[in-house]
C-alpha cells in the first residue's frame, strides 16, 4: 500500500467590479452590510482563510486583478497570503501558489499574441507578488487547447490542472496521479493534474458533504483510496472555487481548517500540493486532452462565444464576441502601425509593459530597452497612450462578460467600456476614429429582457470617457492608474 495524499486547490477569483474609468467599486445594495461584493467576500472568505493559515496548506491561485484589490483594501491579509506561500518555498524548495492568465481570458478563444501576453502578464504578476517563479498556471475556467499548453511550456510553466472530462478516454486512466501531454515542436511535455470529480463536485455543490470535516474524510475521501486499483503513492485532488470556503458556504473556512489541521492527520493522510508532489512523483504516462473544453461548461467553451443550455436566451453573446474581436483587430492594426515607427519588437514591448503597471520600472526605462532613438516628450506620451489602449484592449475579453445569462449585468457592460476607452485612446494618438465601426459592430448585441443594446452602451461609455478625461487628464498621462 502506497502513500495516500490529499490536495485541496482553491481558485480565488472575482469579476472586476471597479468602475472602468475611476478604478473605484460603486456601492452594491445586494452586498449589505458591506459596501460592495468584494468587501463582503473578503470578510467572509479571504481574510478568515488567511487568519486560519489555510493558504499555507492548500494549492491555490489568486486572480491578479483580485489580488491587486486585496493589497489596496487589506494589506495585512495580502501579505499574510504571500507569507504563507513563502513558508512552503523556504521549507520544501517549492511554493504552493499557481499563477493565472492575467485578465481571466478564455485562452482557446484568444489569438496567438493575446495568449502569450496573458501568460506572460500572469507570470510577471505572480513573480512580483510572491517573489519567485511559478511552476504551475491555472487556465481561466480550465479552458484548454494544445496551443495554450505549448505557450505555457515556452514560458517555463511545468503543470496545470484539468477536469476529468477534459481528457480523452478519461475512464481508462487513474485520476490519482499526474500525466504528461505531448506538445508540438521540441517542447518538453506539459504535466496535467486531473482533479477528482466526485470529491470536487461534493465539496462544491453538496452542502451536507462539508458540514463536518471528520465525516467528510471518513465518508468521502477514505473510500476514494479504498476503491483505487493503484497500489503506489496516490493523490486525491479536490478543486473548487476558493470563495466556497466562507462565502458561497458559511463556515466552510472553518471546515477547511479542520480538514487540513485535524481530520486528515488523524487518519494518516498526507497533505500535498502539485509542486511538492512532483519532487518525488514525476509522471511517465501520456494522455491526450480534449481541446476547447472547460470545467464550468460541459458544452466546451460555447458559454463564452454563444448560446448554450448553461445560459439559455443569451443570443447576445455571439454578436458581442464577434464584434469585440473585429474591433480588437482594428485596435491592433493601429497599434502596430504607430509603434512600428519606433521599434520592430512592438508585441514584446506590450508583453513587458506589465512591469510598468506593477510599478517595477518607469515607462522611459522600458522604452529604452526597445527604442534606440531619442524620444521627444510628445512621442513618449503618445506611446504611453497606445500601450494604455492595449491594456484596455486586453480587458475587453475578460471571461466574466460572457459567463452569465443577461447582457444588462455589469460584467458585459464593463467589457464594452474597456473597448470604448481603447478606441478613445487610439483616436487621441492616431486621429483614427473607430467609434462608428464599433457602434456598427455592436448594434446586434441586445438583451432579450430589457432591450438594452451594445451600441447604446458603447456610445454612453465613450461619451463618459471623453468627459472623464477632460476633467482627469492625469488618468491617461501616466501608468500609475494601473500600478499595484
Amino acid at each position: 500500500m502506497g502513500l495516500n495524499a490529499v490536495c485541496v486547490h482553491g481558485h480565488f477569483y472575482q469579476p472586476p467590479r471597479e468602475d472602468p474609468l475611476s478604478g473605484l467599486i460603486p456601492d452594491e445594495i445586494g452586498a449589505k452590510p458591506y459596501r460592495n461584493w468584494n468587501e463582503r467576500i473578503h470578510y467572509e472568505c479571504y481574510q478568515p482563510n488567511a487568519i486560519a493559515g489555510n493558504f499555507e496548506k492548500i494549492s491555490f491561485n489568486i486572480g491578479p486583478t483580485l489580488f491587486k484589490w486585496i493589497k489596496e483594501y487589506d494589506n495585512a491579509t495580502y501579505h499574510a497570503i504571500i507569507e504563507q506561500e513563502r513558508n512552503n518555498l523556504n521549507k520544501f524548495g517549492v511554493g504552493n501558489g499557481m499563477a493565472q492568465a492575467y485578465n481571466h481570458v478564455i485562452l482557446p478563444l484568444a489569438n496567438k499574441r493575446d495568449k502569450v501576453t496573458q501568460i506572460k502578464w500572469g507570470i510577471a504578476d505572480f513573480e512580483y507578488r510572491f517573489g519567485h517563479k511559478p511552476l504551475g498556471m491555472w487556465l481561466p475556467e480550465t479552458a484548454v487547447d494544445l496551443e495554450t499548453l505549448a505557450y505555457l511550456a515556452d514560458n517555463d510553466i511545468k503543470f496545470t490542472m484539468l477536469a476529468p472530462w477534459q481528457i480523452e478516454d478519461s475512464n481508462a486512466i487513474s485520476h490519482d496521479r499526474p500525466y504528461l501531454v505531448e506538445l508540438p515542436g521540441n517542447r518538453e511535455p506539459m504535466i496535467v493534474f486531473i482533479y477528482n470529480q466526485h470529491l470536487s463536485t461534493s465539496v462544491s455543490f453538496e452542502s451536507i458533504a462539508t458540514r463536518n470535516a471528520d465525516v467528510f474524510v471518513d465518508q468521502w475521501i477514505t473510500p476514494v483510496f479504498q476503491h483505487s486499483q493503484n497500489t503506489t503513492d496516490r493523490m486525491a485532488l479536490i478543486a473548487s472555487d476558493g470563495e466556497l470556503y466562507g462565502h458561497h458556504k458559511a463556515f466552510r473556512d472553518k471546515f477547511l481548517s479542520h480538514v487540513l489541521n485535524g481530520a486528515l492527520h488523524q487518519r494518516e493522510f498526507e497533505i500535498t500540493y502539485p509542486g511538492l508532489w512532483l519532487q518525488d512523483h514525476q509522471p511517465s504516462q501520456y494522455i491526450k486532452i480534449s481541446e476547447y473544453t472547460s470545467w464550468s461548461c460541459h458544452h466546451g467553451i460555447m458559454r463564452w462565444m454563444g448560446e448554450c443550455s448553461c445560459t439559455p436566451h443569451a443570443a447576445w453573446k455571439a454578436p458581442l464576441r464577434w464584434g469585440l474581436e473585429r474591433l480588437a483587430e482594428e485596435l491592433d492594426h493601429q497599434y502596430q502601425a504607430f509603434i512600428g515607427q519606433f521599434t520592430r519588437r512592438k508585441w514584446q514591448l506590450r508583453n513587458d509593459y506589465i512591469h510598468v503597471f506593477l510599478g517595477e520600472m518607469d515607462l522611459k526605462s522600458l522604452l529604452s530597452r526597445y527604442i534606440d532613438q531619442t524620444l521627444t516628450d510628445e512621442e513618449t506620451q503618445k506611446i504611453s497612450l497606445m500601450l494604455a489602449a492595449q491594456y484596455e484592449r486586453q480587458r475587453i475579453f475578460t471571461s466574466c462578460g460572457w459567463f452569465f445569462d443577461n447582457f444588462h449585468r455589469i460584467e458585459p457592460q464593463n467589457n464594452i467600456a474597456y473597448a470604448a476607452q481603447a478606441v478613445w485612446l487610439t483616436k487621441k494618438v492616431t486621429g483614427k476614429d473607430l467609434k462608428p465601426k464599433a457602434i456598427a459592430l455592436l448594434k446586434k448585441v441586445k438583451d432579450p429582457h430589457t432591450g438594452l443594446r451594445g451600441d447604446t452602451v458603447f456610445a454612453e461609455r465613450y461619451l463618459r470617457t471623453e468627459d472623464f478625461t477632460d476633467d482627469n487628464n492625469a488618468y491617461f498621462n501616466a501608468s500609475s492608474n494601473f500600478s499595484s
